[in-house]
């Protein structure tokens, strides 16, 4: 290749990287221009889009296997409690497989009852001693009986909360009858934990017996009888905390997987909301945890609401408020900034807004 070909390829790849160059510059300032400005006079530090958003965040309650829903026990704007439920899924199997395992038990038990209770022999042993240890045996196993009683009762003590929840929602219980059903399942747990901690003491003893071969077998019939009464545990999705449901993507009849692209449910506190912002990255160094900032709406044109910076990430990340589609390398990073609103009424959640930062002393 001449010369003058190799100074002309060299000019057109000079070409290509000075438009590279000035591609990327343009996006960047494009981007930092696009950002809103202030309306009137005010000068701002920085201002960045933002998201409201409930203060907890909103929650993503997606189904822990999958299943067929059998039931959806919510509706949208519902307000809920911790723990109560949501949705069911198809459980027959389920049903039949704690059953058995429960009919296993009984089998075991009467089997274990039927046999005199075990006495550790060694040649030397006292007849004091072997009924000592007759004794301790006997303890152990009345107490491993009342932890299974006690279990027992909680599931039931649970399963009457859930109804009288329901029934609440339906009008037909009173908020007396459902906050009994909850004082009678905090009496049950609190049972079964003062069981478990003398369980616990009776088998830390070193001259407590072991168990024998049909006390064994007991126990491992209560462990499989444990394993079923959880997964049927699963097929009852429960709100993992308070708040309000504010979407429900599940209708009986569908599909529930822990795979599935949407969640089954979003909840949400509302009492107070807050804004998720996303801060251009070069302004970073700009702002600080407890910073006055006024926001503004679209929907709300005139109107600020005031409030200060609660939480600034210490990840630098790409932005998602305004993606659409697949992004590009030349899109400016940002920091996500919690903004906590003083008077958040009338703002909706999802609403996008604009945060501007205020100069410290204003």
């Amino acid at each position: 290749m001449g010369s003058k070909n190799k100074s002309a390829v060299r000019a057109v790849v000079f070409v290509f990287v000075l438009a590279a160059l000035a591609a990327r510059t343009g996006a960047q300032e494009t981007a930092r221009a696009s950002r809103p400005e202030a309306a009137d006079d005010k000068r701002w530090q920085t201002v960045a889009p933002g998201r409201v958003e409930p203060s907890s965040g909103e929650i993503k309650i997606a189904a822990p296997v999958m299943g067929v829903i059998a039931q959806v026990l919510v509706k949208v704007n519902d307000k809920v409690v911790a723990g109560e439920p949501l949705i069911r899924l198809l459980d027959d199997e389920a049903q039949a497989r704690l059953a058995a395992a429960e009919a296993q038990v009984a089998f075991r038990l009467r089997a274990r009852n039927e046999e005199a209770a075990p006495v550790r022999s060694t040649a030397r042993r006292t007849a004091e001693a072997a009924i000592v240890d007759t004794d301790k045996a006997a303890a152990r196993r009345r107490t491993e009986d009342a932890v299974a009683d006690a279990d027992k009762a909680v599931a039931a003590a649970q399963a009457a909360l859930d109804k009288a929840t329901l029934d609440r929602r339906a009008g037909r219980a009173s908020d007396a009858d459902r906050e009994a059903a909850r004082t009678a399942l905090s009496r049950a747990q609190d049972r079964l934990q003062q069981q478990k901690v003398e369980l616990r003491r009776i088998e830390s003893d070193a001259n407590t017996p072991l168990p024998n071969f049909a006390e064994g077998q007991v126990n491992v019939a209560r462990a499989e009888s444990a394993a079923a009464a959880a997964a049927l545990a699963k097929l009852t999705i429960r709100a993992p905390s308070a708040g309000t449901v504010l979407q429900i993507n599940g209708k009986p009849g569908e599909l529930a997987s822990p795979a599935n692209a949407q969640p089954l449910l979003v909840i949400g506190d509302v009492s107070a909301l807050r804004v998720r912002a996303e801060l251009d990255e070069r302004d970073f160094g700009e702002i600080k945890i407890g910073q006055p900032v006024l926001v503004r709406a679209a929907a709300f044109r005139g109107r600020e609401f005031a409030g200060k910076v609660s939480f600034i990430a210490p990840l630098v990340e790409q932005g998602r408020i305004n993606a659409r589609g697949q992004r590009n390398v030349t899109d400016v990073d940002v920091v996500e900034v919690l903004i906590d609103l003083t008077q958040a009424d009338p703002l909706a959640v999802g609403m996008k807004v604009d945060v501007y930062f205020q100069p410290d002393g204003r």
